[in-house]
């Protein structure tokens, strides 16, 4: 391929940017990932290169949400493109988030488990994350609190709540992903959580809840009569 662009490139391009600005739904996946990436690397044909990538990853969410490593991996990724995927990823998320930023997390429980599931749901590592609450249950600070295998994480008592301690939370939610893509809690993430209750309430903690993320699916151990 040379530096220029050749014609039927510039109109195809062109044909695309007019559909996404009259009616974004209907384009395929595939079409807005081109686009995207057209941005960033506007001297080459971009639909082998997008379609190879959601080949590659699955789905566009789990293209979006892939780490730049896995994505330096692809031939014709460079760091362009790369950032262009990763502002998406970006904004989508801090959209999600300002939902319920300056709100009570119970009272905007909906928008909270958009965001966990766009964030959590599409990872193939296991994370667990920590949300701290004030009194009025205002979300003060998202921590992450483990990073383990794919089939392993562990969740570490004493520094969860030596840390709401120092935040001065009065509740926690915890929250951890199950990259097996089934939600359903284990023996051990009910042990933990119940663990963890345990202790925090000796402190006049509450623990609100621990979901778990499984793909695009979720669990609230609270609602299952868990907690």
């Amino acid at each position: 391929m040379g530096d220029s662009e050749a014609p039927d490139h510039i109109g195809h391009r062109a044909r695309l940017r007019a559909r996404l600005l009259d009616d974004a739904e209907g384009l395929a996946d595939y079409e807005l990932v081109e686009y995207l990436l057209g941005l960033a690397i506007p001297r080459r044909d971009t639909k082998p290169l997008a379609k190879a990538l959601l080949r590659e990853f699955g789905s566009l969410a789990q293209l979006i949400s892939a780490d730049p490593e896995s994505l330096r991996r692809v031939d014709g990724m460079g760091e362009g493109a790369i950032a262009a995927l990763k502002i998406v990823q970006a904004a989508g998320l801090r959209m999600l988030k300002g939902e319920f930023r300056d709100k009570p997390l119970l009272s905007s429980w909906d928008a909270l488990l958009d965001w966990l599931r766009a964030d959590m749901g599409p990872i193939d590592v296991e994370r667990v994350r920590v949300l701290y609450l004030n009194s009025r249950n205002m979300l003060i600070r998202d921590e992450l609190a483990s990073e383990g295998s794919i089939d392993q994480s562990a969740i570490y008592v004493r520094e969860v709540i030596k840390r709401a301690l120092e935040l001065g939370a009065s509740a926690i939610i915890l929250v951890h992903n199950h990259p097996s893509g089934s939600p359903e809690p284990s023996r051990q993430d009910i042990a933990i959580t119940r663990d963890i209750a345990a202790a925090a309430a000796k402190l006049g903690i509450a623990l609100h809840d621990h979901i778990i993320i499984g793909g695009s699916d979720f669990r609230s151990l609270r609602a299952m009569g868990l907690l």
